[in-house]
């Protein structure tokens, strides 16, 4: 088990220093500020000198005090590591120089190191705070979708720095926020932004699915089956859960039964509570 812990660590040891690199190499000295508090940061340096690691630790603060209150301790738990090392990584590679100051160049390759180390940081279970945790937030409270509420934050931050930098500053950050969506869903297991999860287990279907529901927070279905070689009644529980859960999702899975039987697939859409809402053609 520790070795598994130390594995994670190390991942998102790996991916917020790689956020931090692509940070100071293109993102920071171009202005370019692709949503988040990171992108806050970036404004309030540009605009004010402070520190981008302090901006990104301070702006956490209160966001985790509002996911303690609501959500509860374990929630805050799971971003804590990432969202503690990601200031700390870009203080430490401060040094960094400016790679390019072609503002597309910087966009395409920022958004690319971005969204793979922060794609890593989500494979090793963890997170980095910021919009996201804003996004879980919202859903929470109000019931927002956290996708429309991420997006909304991220284009917030994205606006700012449109109109403190210039439009076209304001474009190429977006250009950078698409790039780097697509490069953690890829490096998540593919393009697909939604996972389907079938999981057999034997005798611990109601464990499994009670879990599931409490700390995920995704609906469950729980099929009847039976293996066909043995003959023994089987729980078949079947789920969708986004790219960033699928990690949280196998390994609490495998911590109640190590010997169940998992099957994840991309889904091309899901529509749904917790996902897309249905709309009619008419």
């Amino acid at each position: 088990m520790w070795k598994k812990h130390a594995g994670e660590i190390a991942g998102i040891v790996l991916g917020t220093a790689l956020m931090a690199v692509s940070y100071q190499l293109f993102l920071v000295p171009n202005k370019i500020a692709a949503g988040g508090i990171s992108g806050l940061a970036i404004i309030l340096f540009h605009l004010y000198e402070i520190p981008v690691g302090l901006t990104v630790f301070a702006g956490n603060i209160p966001l985790f005090f509002l996911a303690w209150r609501y959500r509860g301790w374990k929630f805050v738990a799971n971003s804590l590591a990432g969202t503690l090392l990601l200031p700390l990584m870009l203080e430490i590679l401060a040094f960094v120089p400016l790679l390019t100051g072609d503002l597309l160049l910087a966009s395409v390759f920022g958004g690319i190191g971005l969204g793979a180390g922060l794609g890593i940081v989500f494979r090793c279970g963890g997170s980095t705070g910021g919009t996201a945790l804003i996004a879980q937030l919202m859903n929470h409270l109000w019931g927002w979708k956290s996708g429309h509420s991420l997006i909304g934050a991220d284009l917030a931050i994205i606006v700012a720095a449109g109109y403190f930098f210039g439009a076209e500053v304001g474009l190429f950050a977006l250009l950078s926020l698409f790039v780097s969506g697509k490069v953690i869903d890829f490096v998540q297991e593919g393009f697909s932004l939604s996972k389907a999860a079938l999981i057999i287990s034997e005798k611990e279907a109601d464990k499994i699915t009670a879990q599931i529901l409490k700390d995920l927070g995704r609906g469950v279905t729980i099929l009847k089956g039976r293996g066909a070689y043995s003959g023994e009644e089987k729980g078949i529980i079947l789920c969708v859960v986004t790219q960033s859960q699928v990690t949280r999702l196998k390994g609490l899975v495998l911590e109640i039964d190590p010997r169940s039987f998992i099957i994840i697939s991309n889904v091309g859409e899901v529509i749904g509570e917790g996902f897309e809402p249905y709309r009619s053609s008419k």
